[in-house]
């Protein structure tokens, strides 16, 4: 069968270090580090480069990943069709959305999803843009849905465009911004930001509002992905943050939340799910692609005041 060593090696590209690898295998660590050791001289190069917080693939390394990752789970979706017959969609579909506050966009797709084909079984992880790109990359999750600004440098994915979709910057009830005539970049510089990581497609927005105003950029946003704690953080201070037009409808944002004009500096941004180019996704992965394409929120236009 299949070289054990392959397995150790996908897991601890998957995981970033050999003890993480070993945890979810189930040996011990300095099994994995001799094994994957005795791969590398076997096959004459490094295939990570270790860290004091881990590893890193290297260029050989990233290549070898791939194409283990592709072995491993096509023998899984091998020996999966044996056990559960003729259904394709049968088995697990791991999904990564990043930032993961846009994982309430998956809510009305998911569910379409799983009503069709119940031998789905879902596996579901948010993450920094970094992270759900490495994840992506190696294998450990089919496919990622996030801004399609983030994934166009990379020429490895393959990019399904879905809708834009449109966001706003609000404050809470009684902020001081919500008193002003108009709203200009200024009069946002005076605030922090909360914005989620990797802040692509708005990274060149939240530059350009502080530095037109001779703010110092770095130490003004607060960068956090879990909504919760961005509502709460928005709540509880002065700092201004960005939601879709969705959550605006809601009685929670109606009953803490204000909207604030944005000089249209928020443009409608699209959406993709990205998966590996040269990996044929598998009838699962299309499927949940079908299935945002259809029920994903479609762009709309904010009345402005």
């Amino acid at each position: 069968m299949i070289d054990r060593r392959l397995v150790y090696v996908v897991s601890t590209a998957r995981y970033g270090s050999f003890t993480a690898a070993a945890d979810r295998v189930g040996v011990t660590q300095s099994a994995i580090t001799k094994s994957v050791a005795d791969l590398e001289r076997e096959l004459g190069y490094s295939i990570f480069n270790r860290t004091a917080r881990g590893v890193l693939l290297t260029e050989e390394g990233r290549s070898f990943v791939e194409r283990a990752s592709r072995l491993l789970d096509e023998a899984q979706d091998l020996l999966q069709g044996a056990s559960t017959g003729s259904d394709p969609y049968a088995g697990v579909l791991r999904i990564g959305v990043c930032p993961s506050s846009l994982e309430w966009l998956l809510v009305e797709p998911l569910s379409t999803l799983i009503s069709r084909h119940p031998n789905i079984r879902l596996h579901i992880s948010g993450g920094t843009y970094d992270g759900i790109v490495q994840q992506l990359r190696v294998g450990a999750i089919d496919v990622a849905l996030g801004y399609e600004a983030a994934f166009q440098e990379h020429p490895d994915f393959r990019r399904e465009p879905m809708a834009p979709l449109q966001t706003i910057f609000f404050a809470r009830k009684g902020h001081p911004i919500l008193d002003c005539d108009e709203v200009t970049k200024a009069e946002i510089a005076k605030y922090d930001l909360v914005v989620p990581s990797g802040w692509s497609p708005y990274n060149f927005v939240w530059r350009q509002i502080y530095e037109d105003s001779g703010v110092d950029f770095p130490d003004r946003p607060h960068i956090v992905d879990y909504f919760p704690i961005v509502t709460k953080l928005v709540r509880n201070s002065d700092a201004i943050s960005i939601a879709a037009i969705h959550y605006t409808r809601t009685s929670v944002f109606k009953r803490h939340f204000e909207r604030v004009p944005d000089l249209d500096l928020l443009t409608p941004s699209p959406l993709c799910c990205a998966t590996r180019l040269r990996w044929n996704p598998r009838p699962a992965v299309r499927a949940f692609i079908k299935a945002c394409r259809e029920r994903l929120p479609s762009s709309e236009t904010i009345p402005r005041t």
